[in-house]
């Protein structure tokens, strides 16, 4: 190579190597031909194009690399700085062209040019190792298929009910000493976690496994892919709501509703495992104990105090019936809920999520340990749920339990029952998504919006015209309504307009603008929400004359019965996420 060509050689810039192709709109690799060819490009060949303009670098056939061009032809385009935009005009032939000096780049610039392309094949390897490891730990994640028992898909833009199961199986190895021997995997530990649709609160509300409850009828999937409808039964303990008779955890599910009338979106179930290797993933949990514990059956053993527990002891912490209160479930359940409060504040502290090597171990941890319904069983939904769930601050996570008496058909009381004093309010605080600590509503400008469509004159009772219709309440809802309205409260110019679409969720009044006062008088009778009503237009009714349109939803609990959700949450036994409370 002679001086003049090596010159050359030693000029060209790394970053020019890289050239944008217009047709697939990424960058290539353009390299220099290989041998007989010239490694550096020699004097510019006259252009075959009219006009005589060479080609510019972006000017790539369709489908062709530049690589493939410049090897064919045994020219290589010269380096970004040794050219003109839109090509140099062609010389005469038998006079050779003179070249500019050409500038010669600092070394900083070369380094940073191959700095930032090694970055993008850095981020590139980073990003199909992630995608390879997602789809590891997807791996990882069992489903089980719940039809409808539940929701079809998660929300993020929407309030969510998961239901949480703690099973009494006794899987895994170091698991003897734990729950009923030969129990086909019952419903030990519950809890409802409600997450507000504004992420501004949530509340943990834990279900008594000796609640007596009525099982519903469940439709379950079968192995084969077939549908089984297992018998509901009366008068039983909650626990049974899962595996007894083949059930599977959309029957508990299915039960929550029945006993509650909460609607369960999803539901995440564990065994003994998840207990133990979520604790050590995170290098333990800390638990407080008023008194020290030494409980022979679960091998509990703490001083009075903080401890931190982790594996073996961790599950024995929460499985122990015999060192705190009256030795019973509830009092175990205040220990639960103070060990979960304990574990989100771990998981979600900068000690662990800064922490790869902690963060990998509590993604593996909770996937092997987890079981979900198919419509959250990609590990992206897990962790779109686990981001919505994270921004509700713990001072806002309430703990609390369905308010429940002990079982009065009982001498020896074993087993308690739903509080219908204090239970139905507690319910109807979590349906109507209202707090259970002092929050800021984000919502407060659209509630407004909705409280001021009650404002207003009213009509007369015998003045209010509408249709009704069901929607997604009980089968004759609509025609219970009529009658109530009509021999209750006069409300005689009404009629059953028989079934809408099946399937909606709230209670809806459509009316005109100049049916806004009859839409405050009916609301006020039926005690709709503001939100129920929707100013739109008017339906002729039987008598060609126009009507408004109430369409019962799932909500409607029956005629008579207000939808109007309370303005605060009952004060009930509760602790929150963000405060130790010590067992005792």
């Amino acid at each position: 190579m002679d001086a003049q060509s090596r010159g050359r050689a030693d000029n060209i810039d790394p970053a020019d190597q890289w050239v944008l192709n217009p047709n697939t709109g990424e960058y290539e690799l353009r390299l220099t031909p290989s041998a007989p060819q010239s490694p550096v490009p020699g004097p510019r060949r006259p252009s075959p194009r009219a006009g005589g303009a060479a080609r510019r670098r972006n000017d790539s056939a369709p489908g062709e690399t530049r690589q493939t061009r410049t090897a064919g032809t045994g020219s290589v385009p010269p380096p970004r700085s040794g050219r003109r935009r839109g090509g140099e005009p062609e010389t005469p032939q038998g006079r050779r062209a003179v070249r500019r000096p050409v500038k010669k780049k600092s070394r900083a610039k070369k380094v940073l040019a191959w700095t930032a392309g090694g970055t993008a094949f850095v981020l590139v390897a980073v990003g199909t190792a992630g995608y390879l490891y997602l789809k590891h730990l997807e791996g990882n994640v069992t489903t089980t298929d719940v039809g409808d028992a539940g929701s079809k898909s998660f929300s993020k833009d929407e309030a969510f009910n998961i239901l949480i199961i703690g099973t009494d199986k006794r899987t895994g190895k170091g698991n003897e000493g734990y729950g009923d021997k030969n129990s086909v995997g019952h419903a030990d530990t519950n809890i409802l976690l409600h997450v507000s649709k504004d992420r501004t609160n949530a509340t943990a509300l834990s279900i008594p496994r000796d609640l007596i409850v009525d099982v519903p009828d469940c439709p379950t999937k079968q192995p084969d892919g077939s549908t089984k409808v297992i018998a509901g039964t009366q008068n039983v303990r909650f626990n049974t709501s899962l595996g007894q008779d083949g059930r599977d955890p959309g029957c508990t599910m299915r039960t929550v509703e029945e006993t509650t009338g909460i609607h369960v979106d999803h539901f995440m179930m564990a065994d003994f495992n998840a207990v133990k290797t979520l604790t050590s993933a995170v290098g333990g949990v800390e638990v407080c104990v008023a008194h020290p514990v030494n409980d022979k059956e679960s091998h509990l053993k703490l001083p009075a105090g903080k401890s931190v527990v982790e594996g073996e002891q961790a599950l024995a912490f929460v499985r122990t019936r015999h060192s705190f209160g009256n030795q019973g479930d509830l009092d175990r359940i205040k220990a639960q809920q103070q060990f979960l409060g304990s574990l989100m504040r771990k998981m979600s502290s900068s000690d662990t999520l800064t922490n790869p090597s902690k963060v990998l171990d509590l993604a593996e941890a909770a996937t092997k340990a987890l079981t979900v319904d198919s419509a959250i069983g990609h590990v992206s939904t897990l962790k779109d749920i686990a981001m919505e769930l994270k921004k509700v601050p713990t001072k806002n996570i309430t703990f609390t339990t369905v308010p429940v008496v002990d079982n009065p058909a009982e001498k020896v009381h074993a087993t308690v029952v739903v509080n219908d004093a204090t239970a139905p309010a507690v319910f109807d605080a979590i349906r109507n998504d209202v707090s259970f600590t002092d929050v800021k509503r984000k919502q407060k400008a659209a509630k407004d919006a909705a409280a001021a469509r009650l404002k207003g004159s009213r009509s007369a009772p015998s003045e209010v015209r509408v249709r009704i219709l069901n929607g997604g309440a009980e089968g004759g809802s609509a025609q219970e309504t009529l009658s109530w309205l009509q021999t209750d409260k006069g409300v005689l110019k009404s009629e059953n307009a028989g079934n809408a679409p099946a399937g909606l969720k709230n209670t809806t009044l459509e009316y005109a603008p100049d049916q806004a006062a009859q839409a405050r008088e009916l609301a006020a009778l039926m005690g709709l929400p503001g939100s129920a009503l929707k100013p739109g237009r008017s339906v002729t009714n039987a008598q060609g004359l126009p009507a408004m349109t109430l369409t019962l939803g799932k909500d409607f609990k029956g005629a008579g019965v207000s939808l109007t959700a309370p303005a605060k949450a009952p004060d009930v036994d509760k602790s929150t996420a963000d405060k130790v409370k010590c067992a005792s």
